[in-house]
């Protein structure tokens, strides 16, 4: 029986060998950096003047945990403060009023101006320019006069100085995060009938918390590291403890070795929290790999 060809049929594909690319440019980076990483690596285990035991003596050391105690409180005291008025701030910003913005972008120029320690100095000193503080009524009698030495403490200076510095970068997140919302979306909720409310927080929020998110994980790391700025008040955070340590034993750098792998602990759980946060926000919108894959198998059947 003699085989016929069938002309209509498709031609097999060609299957081309793959072909390996050398980069000979990026082998010599990578062994670069394994040396440098591996001369690193030794030099602090090997270097005597590190002191490691001493690291370890004084890591879990009570004056040590009180001050991280005292960054991590006033680190999230700060942040759930400036998280409220810093939405204010920005709503301000973006309202219909005028005065209202005009005041709220002030706000915002002048506490994005100053430096934080400055700022920490400023309201620490601020009995030099009001010895003392008074409840009133403006221009009228006055009800209760405190001593400002006593009412401004070195921890509640601290936390007002960080609490109108960050507002001042928040509000611009939160702002930011509310704008990169397209205003259609708005105008359709507002066509189906939900009120005000409603449009902000299930259609408006949700979306902009992707946005805001991020950069408010790098805000919240660098208020934890700003923490350390109010040991020139003597306020005993992290380092302010440490201070008072090395200040009495001379190990300086042993003890800053122990500050420093704490601010390292606490800021990769803070990252940690914020990788969770971030995939739980994106959860409705990013597809899987296997999903994907059946889409595109649908769309290939149809």
């Amino acid at each position: 029986m003699t085989k016929v060809p069938n002309v209509d049929a498709l031609p097999e594909p060609t299957v081309l060998k793959r072909a390996k690319r050398r980069r000979p440019g990026l082998l010599v980076a990578n062994a670069i950096v394994l040396v440098l990483a591996a001369m690193a690596v030794t030099t602090i285990f090997t270097n005597p003047r590190f002191e490691w035991n001493t690291v370890a003596k004084y890591f879990f050391e009570i004056r040590v945990l009180k001050g991280i105690g005292v960054s991590i409180g006033m680190t999230a005291v700060t942040m759930a403060i400036s998280l409220v008025t810093g939405t204010l701030v920005a709503l301000m910003r973006m309202g219909d009023s005028r005065l209202m913005s005009t005041v709220a972008a002030a706000f915002i120029w002048v506490f994005r101006s100053i430096p934080m320690l400055v700022q920490l100095l400023f309201w620490y000193n601020l009995a030099a320019l009001f010895p003392t503080l008074s409840l009133g009524i403006p221009w009228g009698p006055r009800f209760l006069t405190f001593d400002s030495n006593d009412v401004i403490g070195p921890l509640t200076a601290a936390i007002i100085g960080l609490t109108l510095h960050e507002t001042a970068y928040i509000a611009e997140l939160i702002r930011s995060g509310l704008l990169a919302v397209p205003d259609g979306q708005r105008q359709a909720a507002s066509a189906l009938g939900l009120t005000p409310a409603q449009i902000f927080f299930r259609i408006t929020l949700p979306q902009a918390l992707r946005v805001i998110v991020p950069p408010m994980g790098n805000e919240l790391i660098s208020l934890l590291k700003a923490t350390s700025l109010v040991s020139v008040i003597t306020l005993a955070d992290l380092l302010y403890s440490v201070q008072l340590i090395y200040a009495k034993n001379f190990q300086t750098v042993p003890l800053l070795i122990v500050a420093a792998i704490w601010y390292m602990i606490i800021t990769g759980v803070i990252t940690l929290l914020q990788q969770r946060l971030e995939r739980r926000l994106g959860r409705h919108t990013l597809i899987s790999a296997d999903k994907a894959g059946k889409v595109k198998r649908i769309e290939h059947s149809v």
